[in-house]
């Protein structure tokens, strides 16, 4: 009987789950999906972190880029180890490592203390509310002991902590999707290898979607939550001081990572094909693909080789200005995704939960939507690379008609004694009152007028209720009126313009996004076949050199230049209170601007070089020899009947 018996593996293999490719599309699309919500999570989380640790927009901005270093680095041993490496492995490998990573971006609240802020009320019931008063001895020990904590050991290491755990969690990232795809590509039926594709870029590109409704929902709850009860918590979400819990989103995606990476330990190193009726034809061939690797290079050639094959891509010009239109809206898209929240909290007066939701909830979803229906389009016109010029550049530049009313949607600085518009005298009235330099509470004076503090606004007398949350300051000497103020900011007064803001900003996402897709296959289509996994594994190298590490620090030093008061602790300078609106929104959404015209100007020297090639007849299509272009995933002659009765389609 034993002899009779077919060779395929035995019965227990094809009845488990671990050896079906339809089991790894599914997990791997839960882990992309866990691995991009912690991306997304840390971009929504970004302006919290700021206020909770003193930090710049410039250092947050470097910490938001913090992760492409490593991934950067080491994508380029991905692209040499290819097939030659157990894949589920490191991809599993690679999951754990971000896990431990989240873990790591959640220490330092556990590691600091209380979140301290000026002016509360302390819990023992004395007067720290920063009141009008002559004498302060209690508010300059209480700071005395607020500045002993502040320069503690485990104070000093919050920053470099969170700048490690940004870069593991880009090293963890690595092998994920690379290793996924090629996987996935190697042992699904050739019929079925698109869908699974597609499955999983669809979630990747909610991924991040997620990550801000999540920051959503824990930025809603206050940062010391776990250690105070609710009647303790003096804060609410409107406060320019309030933090919310920014550290809980990384402990469940800490959780969702672990248990998502735990079925890679059981996948095997090669797995059956999907369909056994192509197994004699493809088996074979990705056999030999599996083998071919093996035989070329060893990694120290791959290596000297790597600049090379690197410069000998980038020469074909319409690969290289693509690449740069992309390297210009991937820029952008890194700005906005880490400071529009801030934006919008700041330029609408919205609490930063709200703000991150319509980020996540708004923006990221119609990009979605923009990108699968460019795809849809481009696949159902059969468009050429010439067409897909021609889309790339008219929904880039319709992108720019909708983003330019932005420059005019928002409110100019609202009036802040002091502050803005500048005055020296302006606060003369609350000089006996021995305000601190440190002190930031705002109040809404009865006039309309904005003060730091109740002290600045020469408030003596506070009402509170019976959770002793002021409700109300009153006897105030420098505010007009009837000469009272209540606890927040008055705002900026543009709340109205919300709406219409975000129809614009979601109308940009939604076109321009349409790009993205064209702009893929015209570097597919005008590369050799044999260069492709070459030139995309560079176009993503080149995306993350040249905009994913310097945006959201360029977009961070940009916004720091509109900053009208830097807030101070134990004589430090920490992150910014008061913004110049009206700079803040042309320079933030300016930049936005410069970048859309970057990427408009690239797709239109595309049309101009495909233009001049089809005129002259002369230049071979980029990548190919001979003077041959791509018709049909085919060479052809270039010039020839059947090329110009396709129109160079693929």
């Amino acid at each position: 009987m034993g002899a009779n018996e077919p060779v395929p593996p035995p019965p227990t293999r094809p009845q488990s789950p671990f050896y079906s490719i339809k089991f790894f599309v599914l997990c791997h699309s839960l882990l992309s999906l866990s691995q991009l919500l912690v991306s997304g999570y840390m971009k929504s989380s970004i302006s919290t972190i700021e206020r909770r640790y003193g930090l710049s927009s410039q250092k947050s901005g470097l910490l938001a880029a913090f992760n492409e270093p490593g991934n950067t680095v080491l994508i380029v041993f991905v692209s040499f180890f290819g097939s030659r490496v157990h894949r589920p492995l490191f991809i599993g490998g690679g999951a754990l490592l971000a896990c431990m990573a989240s873990l790591l971006m959640a220490t330092p609240h556990f590691l600091s203390g209380l979140y301290e802020y000026t002016d509360q009320i302390s819990l023992s019931g004395d007067n720290s509310s920063g009141l009008c008063q002559s004498e302060s001895t209690f508010l300059t020990s209480s700071s005395n002991q607020s500045c002993s904590q502040q320069e503690s050991p485990a104070q000093k290491v919050v920053y470099p902590l969170l700048m490690l755990g940004q870069l593991l969690l880009g090293i963890g990232a690595v092998p994920i999707q690379p290793f996924g795809i090629s996987y996935i590509d190697d042992y699904a039926s050739k019929k079925n290898s698109p869908l699974y594709l597609g499955i999983l870029l669809a979630v990747t590109s909610i991924g991040p979607a997620f990550g801000f409704i999540t920051g959503s929902i824990m930025l809603g709850f206050y940062v010391d939550f776990n250690k105070l009860s609710k009647d303790q918590i003096n804060l609410n979400h409107k406060d320019l001081r309030w933090v919310g819990a920014w550290w809980l989103g990384f402990l469940v995606a800490s959780c969702l990572l672990f248990l998502t990476a735990l079925p890679y330990l059981f996948f095997p190193r090669i797995m059956p094909k999907e369909d056994g009726a192509d197994d004699d034809e493809s088996t074979t061939e990705s056999k030999q693909q599996q083998k071919r690797p093996l035989q070329e290079l060893s990694l120290l050639q791959f290596l000297k080789s790597f600049p090379r094959i690197t410069l000998r891509t980038l020469r074909s010009p319409i690969y290289l200005l693509v690449v740069l239109a992309q390297v210009n809206l991937a820029a952008l898209l890194a700005g906005l995704a880490t400071f529009m929240a801030k934006f919008i909290e700041r330029q609408f007066s919205q609490t930063v939960s709200f703000s991150t939701m319509m980020i996540g909830g708004v923006c990221i979803p119609l990009a979605v939507l923009g990108t699968v229906l460019g795809g849809a389009l481009m696949r159902r016109l059969n468009l050429s690379v010439r067409s897909a010029s021609k889309l790339c550049t008219a929904a880039i530049l319709l992108g720019l008609l909708c983003a330019s009313p932005l420059l005019l949607i928002g409110c100019s600085t609202q009036k802040v004694a002091g502050v803005f518009p500048p005055s020296s005298d302006a606060l003369s009235c609350s000089a006996g009152c021995q305000c601190s330099q440190e002190a930031f509470n705002p109040v809404c004076g009865s006039d309309g007028v904005e003060f730091r503090s109740p002290c600045h606004a020469g408030c003596v007398t506070m009402e509170t209720d019976v959770s002793n949350k002021a409700i109300n300051y009153t006897g105030c000497r420098c505010v007009g009126g009837l000469g009272f103020a209540s606890p927040g900011t008055c705002g900026s007064g543009c709340s109205h313009l919300l709406l219409p803001f975000m129809v614009l900003i979601g109308l940009t996402a939604f076109i321009a996004s349409f790009s993205q897709t064209p702009s893929y296959m015209m570097i597919l289509r005008t590369v050799p076949a044999e260069d492709k996994s070459f030139a995309v594994g560079v176009q993503y190298m080149l995306f993350r050199v040249l905009a994913f590490m310097p945006g959201p620090v360029l977009y961070g030093s940009v916004i720091d230049t509109t900053c009208l008061l830097w807030g101070k602790k134990c004589g430090k300078q920490t992150s910014c209170l008061y913004y110049n609106l009206d700079r803040f929104r042309q320079r933030f959404l300016g930049l936005m601007v410069v970048f859309v015209c970057g990427g408009l100007l690239c797709f239109l020297l595309t049309m101009v070089v495909l233009r001049k090639r089809r005129g002259g007849g002369q230049d071979p299509e980029p990548g190919c020899k001979g003077g041959y272009e791509l018709v049909n995933g085919e060479k052809t002659p270039e010039n020839s009947k059947e090329t110009k009765a396709k129109g160079m389609k693929t």
